[in-house]
């Protein structure tokens, strides 16, 4: 079963400001909560363009996991897509859009995946679902605190 997960971030900053951040996957690191140990393994300097490959390294609920996404759309400064090539999920598409406001930048995530392992995926999807929200939350305070300071 497929599932969608959306988390919308508005920031008092130009596009000009707010896209670059994205763009530089080492951030990626920063913006992740310490539990997941997320390490990207892809040396540096990596250039994000559509097909760019990058590999990482990361612990779900304890379990060390490798993860290989490729960006399958990349049009800065409004929008890329990351989707995994390998890693836990049996679907992960994830859409990064920026959209210019009159107060600044909307950031939004919009993410299709499905779990493996099904029917038993779809069991414990509650669990994971209840993860992930964890994430995005920490992710919209960490860029925040990333891009505003304090």
């Amino acid at each position: 079963m497929e599932h969608i997960l959306e988390s919308e971030l508005a920031l008092p900053l130009p596009i000009d400001e707010v896209f670059p951040f994205f763009a530089e996957p080492e951030n990626l690191e920063r913006i992740t909560p310490n539990s997941m140990r997320f390490n990207i393994i892809t040396p540096p300097p990596i250039t994000m363009k559509r097909g760019a490959l990058i590999d990482y390294k990361l612990s779900l609920f304890g379990i060390p996991f490798k993860w290989k996404t490729e960006i399958t759309r990349y049009e800065p400064p409004y929008v890329f897509v990351d989707e995994q090539l390998k890693g836990p999920y049996k679907l992960w598409v994830h859409t990064h859009t920026f959209e210019p406001t009159d107060r600044g930048t909307l950031i939004k995530d919009h993410v299709r995946y499905q779990l493996p392992l099904s029917p038993l995926g779809d069991i414990v999807h509650p669990i994971v679902r209840r993860q992930l929200n964890q994430i995005f939350s920490f992710r919209r305070r960490a860029v925040t605190e990333a891009l505003m300071g304090g």
